[in-house]
């Protein structure tokens, strides 16, 4: 789908496509219902100013008559985003492909209550390639590689890699010391949307991850965990080591979760997502990436 509004500053414009029907007489009546986050005089505000258009970039006026199944174009607006005191880096760049190194707290796209304080909305800003899309994602809360795609023409051969299992991905993990369980090599289990939304569980079933799991040290504050998940689900590896019975340091999560509170950056989630192998779906060579993250623990 082609936008009518540019770039601004590395961010992308956001749609909404409107219902077939509905009761509403003009465009502000549904976008008052449709957001109700929003004050209704903030809305006009907007509208007066032009800044929503639909996919002809024409601007809709506050009495402009509702229609329905046109896409609506705007700016995502943020009254105040807090910064993140983190930078990434870039890892390596081709004409294909960029790999960045993410910090702790950063997300890697725009969502809920950020939005410039984002990787990707940071890395379109130093490189100036608003045609970069993450292939991947990776909690806010976890540090590591993320792998981006920056050319639309050979995208669709980046994208299966990560549905595929093609490629190889390694994280690092430091954790509370176990409680007496064994620790397999290999854990399954049935994973699903847990309460609240944000949450995973595991449930009785046939199971839909899997990780490798190698402890790299048994110390006596905490065990250095080597984790290789061959599946990707949203907390895969937060959910399997607390069910384990050694969950990740400063999980907020997991196994229980801890009261909503503002982001404390000196305690980081102990999780990085260290390496990333594979073999590049244009040039046939393999490629590896290390993150140079570490993971660590204040006194």
């Amino acid at each position: 789908m082609n936008a009518p509004l540019p770039f601004v500053d590395g961010v992308g414009p956001s749609y909404k496509r409107l219902p077939l029907t509905g009761p509403w007489a003009t465009m502000y009546d549904y976008l008052v219902e449709a957001f109700p986050r929003v004050a209704a005089d903030v809305l006009r505000a907007r509208l007066v100013r032009g800044d929503i258009v639909d996919e002809n970039g024409l601007a809709l006026g506050p009495e402009a008559p509702f229609r329905g199944g046109v896409c609506l174009w705007y700016y995502r607006e943020l009254e105040a985003e807090a910064l993140v005191p983190f930078e990434a880096r870039i890892l390596y760049r081709d004409e294909h492909i960029l790999v960045a190194d993410k910090p702790h707290f950063l997300p890697v796209a725009p969502a809920g209550k950020f939005l410039r304080e984002t990787l990707l909305v940071r890395l379109r800003q130093e490189t100036g390639l608003n045609e970069l899309v993450p292939l991947h994602r990776i909690d806010r809360e976890t540090a590591g590689l993320v792998l981006f795609s920056l050319n639309p023409e050979s995208r669709g051969l980046f994208g299966p890699l990560f549905a595929e299992r093609k490629i190889e991905k390694t994280y690092e993990a430091l954790t509370r010391p176990g409680n007496g369980r064994e620790i397999p090599e290999i854990y399954r289990s049935r994973m699903a949307a847990g309460e609240p939304f944000f949450r995973m569980q595991e449930i009785p079933g046939e199971p839909n991850t899997e990780t490798r799991l190698d402890i790299l040290e048994r110390g006596e504050g905490h065990w250095h965990y080597r984790l290789k998940p061959t599946t990707g689900k949203k907390h895969q590896l937060r959910v399997h080591l607390a069910a384990l019975g050694t969950p990740i340091l400063n999980d907020r999560f997991y196994p229980e979760l801890q009261d909503d509170a503002e982001d404390d950056y000196s305690a980081p989630l102990q999780l990085l997502a260290k390496s990333l192998r594979f073999r590049c779906p244009v040039s046939g060579r393999e490629l590896e990436f290390q993150s140079r993250m570490r993971l660590g623990l204040s006194d």
